[in-house]
């Protein structure tokens, strides 16, 4: 991203993010209509006939409603309320050996059929440049089949006003417990998603999810320092019940605090995290050194992804993605001597497009794969990554993960994460426990600032809340930590991992990729999990 674009959209604020290609601002109430699938199939058969007279050998369409509702508030003001609508159908063809896409946002039978037969002439066109014919693994068309997000409630038939008073009942409750300022927000997504191919497959699909995040910031008047703390509640695949709150399954944590499953208390945590902001104000800084980690699932989601998810991208590690996000250390010859051990026999790092409430839980992906979980690392060792149907070859694979995926229907669909987590401990374990064993440590709870190279093996991590442990015991909060790793020597460096009654998922909504960049939402389960002997630095000092 240039620099102009980057702060025209952080001037425009994250509601930009929430804005696929081609999207219009709409009433809220039009949030809540669906195409009939009945227009739907129609369409798409439309389609398929006119790429298959046209010379096509292989046709996918997609007719996508992307729907976003934004809402931001501040201290007691609302800032922004954003209804948004995309509507369109995409279509990907094989031709000659090759692909071409196009796409239209009109969805009538000749817009729908001139698109098909501009995306076998690209076909043709890019063929001349093809030096190996697409191979697709085989998929076996499903029929007419749905599947949607189960729901309790529907975030977007919620009225506004309700969300925007539960939003700034929020602000007051951490101003009340000593915040200075608080931006809360709550975001919404409805993709509903409609793919029919040459398969034989007309899959309907229904996916919601739903994030509040929130900051918190503090100031010493006298100095003029501040400190801020983030919410510790998860983007979801869920609907407006995960808002509910005070009834859902929470843990106890080893500072005292809450941990959130299923369901978010955003009040209870907001006063929480005007308090830690307090008190982080008043933290001593870290003394830099090797140090043992108890990292909570808030905190190691980010770790995850950046050093597990995007290196076993299998476009990634074929240099695919060079240009734009780098490529990776977990190169092919490591895969096939079966024996690299990417972590200690404590880590199972399971890819799962199947898990109950994640951001990536779908019944079929954007090439109408069946969703599916298979394991990237078992105890420790390296044995598969993320492919496509035109992947599936290079990796011997008789079929495809099901980890294609476009955030748009005139988005061409590409390889993309599934969730990628951490399985938890066998043997029981608490986080109370597990910090009862650390000698010298540091507890870290909540995401923050990273670094990481373009093959994904040196990297730095931050976090929100740090907490020294001295002889199993939390002493005191501390500041200004970072810890350092090598992605292999860190995992390796697992000793120690929470069993499933501490077992969450966190994630992120906009995880970018390509180019054109694209943006997906993905989650990452996890245990607290402790890892020995850790270079941890201070940021205070490392910036002067």
């Amino acid at each position: 991203m240039q620099r102009r674009h980057f702060i025209k959209a952080t001037g425009m604020g994250l509601g930009a993010l929430m804005m696929p290609a081609y999207s219009r601002l709409v009433a809220a109430e039009e949030l809540v209509v669906k195409l009939d699938v009945a227009v739907k199939k129609r369409l798409a058969d439309t389609a398929l006939t006119a790429a298959k007279a046209a010379g096509a050998s292989y046709c996918d369409v997609r007719i996508g409603r992307y729907l976003r509702q934004f809402l931001s508030t501040r201290e007691t003001q609302v800032e922004d309320v954003v209804n948004s609508e995309s509507t369109g159908i995409g279509i990907r063809v094989i031709a000659n050996g090759t692909w071409g896409f196009a796409a239209s946002s009109r969805l009538d039978a000749d817009a729908v059929a001139d698109a098909a037969r501009q995306a076998v002439q690209i076909a043709r066109a890019n063929s001349k440049l093809t030096s190996e014919p697409v191979r697709l693994a085989p998929v076996e068309g499903v029929g007419e089949v749905a599947w949607a997000t189960p729901i309790v409630k529907n975030a977007m038939a919620m009225p506004i006003k309700e969300k925007l008073d539960h939003l700034l009942a929020v602000n007051a409750a951490a101003m009340e417990a000593g915040a200075d300022f608080i931006r809360s927000r709550l975001f919404q997504i409805n993709e509903q998603k409609y793919f029919a191919s040459t398969d034989g497959s007309y899959i309907d699909q229904d996916i919601h999810r739903i994030w509040a995040p929130f900051e918190v910031t503090a100031v010493d008047k006298a100095s003029g320092k501040f400190r801020r703390r983030g919410e510790l509640g998860a983007p979801m695949g869920m609907g407006y019940e995960y808002l509910d709150g005070r009834s859902g399954d929470k843990i106890a944590l080893p500072n005292g605090g809450v941990g959130y499953r299923n369901s978010y208390d955003m009040l209870e945590d907001a006063v929480a995290a005007a308090r830690h902001a307090r008190e982080k104000l008043k933290a001593p800084s870290v003394k830099p050194g090797k140090y043992d980690l108890v990292l909570d699932p808030t905190h190691l989601l980010l770790t995850i992804h950046e050093t597990v998810g995007h290196p076993l991208e299998l476009d990634r590690v074929l240099g695919y993605e060079a240009n734009y996000a780098g490529t990776s250390f977990a190169t092919l010859d490591k895969w096939k001597s079966k024996d690299f051990r990417y972590g200690s026999d404590q880590v199972t790092i399971v890819a799962d497009r199947l898990q109950a409430h994640s951001l990536g839980a779908v019944g079929y992906d954007d090439e109408g794969v069946k969703a599916q979980r298979w394991d990237l690392i078992k105890d420790g060792i390296l044995v598969n990554y993320q492919a496509i149907r035109d992947q599936a070859h290079i990796l011997g694979l008789e079929h495809s993960q099901g980890c294609c995926y476009a955030d748009s229907w005139s988005s061409v669909q590409f390889q993309r994460m599934p969730n990628v987590s951490l399985s938890a401990g066998k043997q029981k374990l608490s986080p109370v426990d597990m910090v009862k064993n650390v000698e010298n440590g540091i507890y870290i709870i909540g995401r923050g600032s990273y670094s990481i190279d373009q093959q994904r093996y040196n990297a730095q991590f931050g976090g929100q809340l740090f907490y020294e442990i001295k002889d199993g015991r939390i002493t005191r909060m501390i500041e200004d930590v970072a810890y350092q790793i090598r992605t292999p020597e860190f995992w390796n460096a697992c000793s120690a991992v929470c069993d499933k009654d501490d077992y969450r998922i966190g994630g992120t909504f906009f995880d970018g990729k390509g180019q054109p960049s694209q943006v997906s939402a993905v989650s990452h389960g996890a245990s607290t999990a402790r890892f020995d002997g850790i270079n941890v630095i201070n940021t205070a000092r490392s910036l002067g």
